[in-house]
């Protein structure tokens, strides 16, 4: 097919997750004729293996938690968790791996679906090939949207394939808790899992390369924390520790680690990282280095390519779901702005057209038992930025509102003060319950807000969210 033979659109979306689905969305609501395309299922790793089956799995661990620190619950929350009944409401958050009703909504915004694989053929052009084979030859007037997103990265250990080793599209997905599963890695993926499958039933050994603990990208105290709680557990936790082969013998898997012990298991998880999934797009026909993460300025928009964008995980800005939702709705402001012939765009931080965010306000969830969530900057990263800041910190477990949503609560909370500006840098919360609360971290460190202000948002009395007038009285009285 000849790209006279092509079908034109104003944009091209390759990728119907939950970023291509916001860019195409956006650029819809701008009038622009768009269209998405989508290898697997509309709706992408979110919907099917990632956020959505992972928080289904771990919400009955957390309510079990929660009510096991509750006299009056505690003892009738002993028992073990209804394994089935826990994974049959996790296919309805798949809706069991069938996405109708994500093709509803994309056919409802007006965007035309191709289902088949996306390959940039040239400047402005995506050539698609379908499940049977046939091909067509999509061109965008003013703009192509990558949005493949990652997938799991595997360590290169010899015959690996033959082990037939979780990811975690596998990990999520599961018909049925493994006996016993080691898990490998130190980030989110791994303690979630980790959390979730020990409440389930199985065995978890959780090997940890290095002596830097877990979550190593948030403040210290909160892997520290999640460790302790995983170890309480039962989980079998082993930081400084690297696999150096596994083989599968009779259906069992057998891990040697770089001691020279051997750990068998009836799975293993590897939770080491993402690569973008960008090997097969035809970069190549754009002067772009196929499997490579595409570098983008706040707009989204690839350097060298006018037309060109990358948006989500591809540009490893922030790998979040919720982040890369924020980049599709700015990348799509950006696409439709410059198609009607705006001459200068919003670029200035916290502007329309400025992905800001992705710099200084990342919030992120953990879904472990305490919940970890943090916003901004962590006290180190704002050091190694040059800030001159000062870290406050609260127990958690002294506040009203804590003490009363479960018995011996353990947490913490920091604050990062900005001296110069008196403004703050980031938040970081550990414990039960406080996933709810990072938003309002968010809003503080997105609106820059005074700490003279701030002592005006009263918290009501008594939440857990009273902590934010201890932060702001240890700030004033140190």
């Amino acid at each position: 097919m000849t790209q006279s033979d092509s079908i034109a659109y104003d944009v091209v979306v390759i990728g119907a997750g939950p970023v291509g689905e916001n860019v195409a969305d956006r650029t819809r609501a701008a009038g622009l004729s768009t269209a998405i395309v989508e290898s697997e299922l509309v709706g992408g790793e979110c919907s099917y293996w990632a956020c959505m089956p992972s928080k289904a799995l771990l919400r009955p661990v957390l309510a079990r938690a929660d009510a096991r620190r509750l006299p009056g619950l505690a003892d009738s929350a002993q028992g073990t968790l209804d394994t089935a009944a826990v994974l049959a409401r996790r296919d309805g958050f798949t809706s069991h791996w069938k996405d109708d009703g994500q093709v509803q909504w994309v056919e409802g915004i007006g965007a035309d679906l191709y289902r088949g694989l996306g390959r940039l053929a040239g400047p402005r052009t995506v050539e698609v090939t379908a499940p049977d084979g046939t091909r067509r030859v999509l061109t965008a007037r003013h703009a192509v949207a990558v949005c493949t997103g990652s997938a799991a990265a595997l360590p290169d250990l010899p015959g690996l394939a033959d082990v037939r080793p979780w990811t975690s599209r596998e990990a999520t997905s599961a018909e049925s808790a493994p006996g016993r599963l080691i898990v490998v890695g130190g980030g989110v993926v791994a303690v979630e899992m980790a959390t979730a499958w020990q409440a389930l039933g199985s065995r978890v050994s959780l090997l940890v390369r290095g002596e830097g603990g877990l979550l190593a990208r948030m403040e210290p105290f909160a892997g520290e924390l999640v460790a302790e709680a995983l170890t309480e557990a039962g989980v079998d936790l082993r930081t400084g520790t690297s696999v150096r082969s596994v083989t599968r013998e009779d259906g069992t898997v057998v891990a040697v680690t770089d001691t020279g012990e051997s750990i068998e298991a009836d799975e293993i998880l590897f939770a080491t990282g993402r690569v973008p999934r960008t090997g097969d797009i035809g970069l190549e026909t754009v002067g772009l280095e196929p499997g490579s993460w595409l570098s983008v300025d706040d707009s989204l928009r690839v350097g060298g390519h006018d037309w060109l964008y990358a948006v989500g995980d591809v540009n490893h800005r922030a790998l979040l779901t919720h982040q890369g939702k924020y980049q599709a709705r700015v990348a799509g402001a950006a696409i439709a702005a410059r198609a009607s012939g705006v001459p200068i765009l919003e670029s200035d931080p916290w502007g329309a057209h400025a992905a800001t965010a992705d710099h200084a306000a990342v919030p992120q969830v953990v879904f472990t038992d305490p919940e970890a969530a943090s916003v901004g900057l962590s006290l180190a990263e704002a050091e190694q930025a040059g800030h001159r800041v000062r870290a406050v910190d609260v127990d958690l477990g002294t506040v009203a509102g804590a003490s009363l949503y479960g018995d011996d609560y353990k947490g913490r909370a920091r604050m990062v003060v900005d001296l110069e500006d008196e403004i703050i840098r980031g938040v970081t919360f550990v414990g039960p319950g406080v996933g709810e609360m990072i938003h309002s971290a968010t809003v503080a460190v997105v609106g820059q807000v005074p700490l003279s202000r701030l002592w005006h948002a009263v918290p009501s009395y008594p939440t857990i969210s009273e902590v934010w007038l201890r932060l702001l009285e240890a700030y004033r009285d140190n």
